[in-house]
């Protein structure tokens, strides 16, 4: 056991020695990995003020047909060197590839662990897979925005249409009934959003919110089919009442009722037959009577 310790102790410098079993000594994520694979602490000025300041190297980095020279502090890392790069090659940090001694170098990697010194040369390429990716990531985000925004105005306006909606609804429940035109008029506004809705393109909480918008527009569609289906009925039936006001005015009564029969002043005929003596009016069970009547004139 002695001798791994000695061993592992003679892995780290003197000014970052922890012991084996963890006590008393810096914590992992505090420590890197030094060319020659010596383990040391992380270099931080904030940590370790009083360090001295490494003067910066030199750089050839290759692109194309072009060549630049870059100042860099070794203990600096690819993508810090990839940034720099962005503006004289124009080139996206994140679409960059550093290739040195025929590796391609991480971003995290720093310079000096991968043994980069003062005038050593770089290759610079196009990452064409991490720019198509980012361009993907660009369009996906820039839809994403431009969906949020049409839902947020289409949200406004459902809220002005739902307002004319509960307007319908009061005058309905006073009036009885509502003009159809101003129904079908709402009915229509409201159809457009759906068609502004279905053409919304979303996912995650945006495919959500669009779910739910269009939901609540549905639900304004049902209630105005409801308004003019109670209007129309109403309608109906006044117009019915109408109708047999018309056929049967006041004082008149309707067609299935048997009327009333009425005394009417007799006739000349019936007068004239009322005249006649008791004497000539023929008895009953004779069987053979003559009547001679004289009838009586009017002028």
């Amino acid at each position: 056991m002695e001798p791994m310790k000695s061993k592992m102790n003679k892995m780290f410098s003197p000014a970052t020695k922890f012991s084996v079993d963890g006590k008393g000594g810096p914590k992992v994520e505090d420590l890197e990995i030094r060319p020659g694979g010596m383990l040391v602490q992380k270099r931080n000025a904030e940590m370790n003020p009083s360090s001295v300041s490494i003067p910066p190297i030199k750089v050839g980095v290759k692109y194309g047909s072009s060549y630049h020279e870059i100042r860099i502090s070794p203990q600096a890392s690819f993508g810090e060197l990839k940034k720099m790069l962005a503006e004289p090659t124009k080139l996206h940090h994140l679409d960059q590839k550093l290739i040195f001694k025929n590796k391609e170098r991480d971003s995290k990697e720093y310079l000096d662990v991968a043994r980069v010194k003062d005038g050593s040369k770089i290759v610079l390429e196009e990452d064409i897979v991490s720019r198509e990716r980012r361009c993907v990531e660009l369009l996906r985000n820039s839809n994403a925005e431009k969906s949020s925004k049409s839902l947020a105005e289409i949200n406004l306006e459902v809220d002005k249409l739902a307002g004319q909606v509960t307007a319908l609804e009061a005058t309905a429940s006073t009036a009885g009934k509502v003009a159809e035109t101003d129904v079908d008029n709402l009915t229509e506004l409201l159809m457009m959003k759906l068609i502004k809705l279905d053409g919304i393109v979303a996912e995650g909480d945006l495919k959500l919110q669009r779910r739910l918008q269009v939901k609540r527009v549905q639900k304004y569609i049902g209630i105005l089919d409801m308004l003019k289906y109670q209007s129309s009925k109403s309608s109906s039936n006044g117009a019915k009442i109408q109708l047999q006001q018309q056929e049967n005015p006041i004082g008149h009564m309707p067609r299935d009722s048997k009327p009333v029969q009425k005394q009417r002043a007799p006739s000349k005929l019936e007068k004239s037959v009322r005249t006649i003596p008791a004497q000539q009016q023929p008895q009953k069970h004779s069987e053979s009577v003559v009547v001679t009547t004289k009838w009586e004139t009017f002028d």
